[in-house]
C-alpha cells in the first residue's frame, strides 16, 4: 500500500514538473503495468473451466486460488473461508480509498462478502479473476451507498494517521510538498470511474487487464482513464504546490 501511494504521488510530481517546464508528458511515463501470470484452467460441473483465472503470479497460488472457488461453488464454507483471507485485505483497502472512512470500508467489506457467499452458485469464470468479480460487488456497493446520500466522504485524522505513509522520492521539490493526506484528498474530487482506475491501478497494484474487468472497459479505455486521472489529480493540487 505505501509503495502504491509513493506512485501514485511520483506520477502526480512529475505531471505537475513537466506542467511547470511546459514539456510534453511523454506517453508510457504514467503506466506502471502489474505483472499478471498465466491462467490455469480449472474443474467444476459449470461447463466453464477453461475459462478459469487468477491473477496471481505464482503458479501454484493460482491453482490453489481456482481449485477453492470450484469448492466454495460448490458449497464449500471452509473453502470460501479461505477465499475471504486471501481477499479480506485487497478488497478493504479499495473501499478505504473508495470511502475514506474505515468503519465504512469495513461495512462494506462484510457485504461484499455477505453478497459474493450467496452468489457463488451464480459465479463463472468468463475468463475474469475471482479478485476482480469481488471488486465489481464492492465498486457496486460504494457507488449504491452514496447515491442513496447515506453519508459524506468524511475522513478522521486518526483514519488518515492509520494510512498515511509518506516518503521522500525523486522529483524532491514539488513530492516533499505532495503529502498523502492532501493526495488522498484530492482523489475524492475526482469522477467516480478515474478515482477507482486510479486506486485499482496504484493502490490495489491491479493490472490494466484486471482493472478493465472491473470497470467494464477496454484495455485501452483503462489506460486512457489512467492518464486523465493522475492530470487531473495534478490539477487539483494547492497552489504552493502546481508552482
Amino acid at each position: 500500500m505505501a509503495r502504491g501511494l509513493e506512485g501514485l504521488r511520483v506520477a502526480v510530481a512529475r505531471q505537475l514538473a513537466l506542467a511547470s517546464s511546459g514539456g510534453p508528458l511523454p506517453a508510457g511515463l504514467l503506466l506502471t503495468e502489474a505483472l499478471t501470470g498465466d491462467t490455469s484452467p480449472g474443474a467444476g460441473g459449470y461447463g466453464d473451466g477453461d475459462l478459469a483465472a487468477s491473477s496471481e503470479q505464482d503458479e501454484a497460488d493460482r491453482t490453489r486460488l481456482i481449485a477453492l472457488v470450484e469448492l466454495a461453488r460448490k458449497g464449500d464454507a471452509d473453502a470460501f473461508g479461505m477465499l475471504y483471507d486471501h481477499y479480506q485485505t485487497s478488497v478493504y483497502r479499495f473501499l478505504f480509498y473508495r470511502t475514506r472512512s474505515s468503519t465504512l470500508a469495513e461495512d462494506l467489506t462484510s457485504e461484499t462478502f455477505f453478497r459474493a457467499l450467496r452468489s457463488m452458485t451464480n459465479f463463472r469464470w468468463q475468463g475474469k479473476d475471482f479478485g476482480a468479480w469481488l471488486m465489481t460487488i464492492a465498486r457496486n456497493l460504494a457507488t449504491d451507498h452514496f447515491k442513496a446520500g447515506r453519508t459524506r466522504l468524511e475522513m478522521t485524522t486518526e483514519d488518515m494517521g492509520a494510512h498515511d505513509d509518506s516518503t521522500d522520492g525523486p522529483e524532491l521539490t514539488v513530492l516533499a510538498s505532495l503529502t498523502n493526506e492532501i493526495l488522498l484528498e484530492a482523489l475524492t474530487q475526482l469522477p467516480d470511474e478515474q478515482r477507482d482506475c486510479l486506486v485499482m491501478r496504484f493502490l490495489q497494484g491491479m493490472s490494466i487487464a484486471e482493472t478493465a474487468a472491473v470497470l467494464g472497459r477496454s484495455d485501452g479505455a483503462v489506460k486512457q482513464l489512467q492518464l486523465r486521472g493522475v492530470r487531473n489529480l495534478a490539477k487539483l493540487m494547492p497552489e504552493g504546490i502546481r508552482g
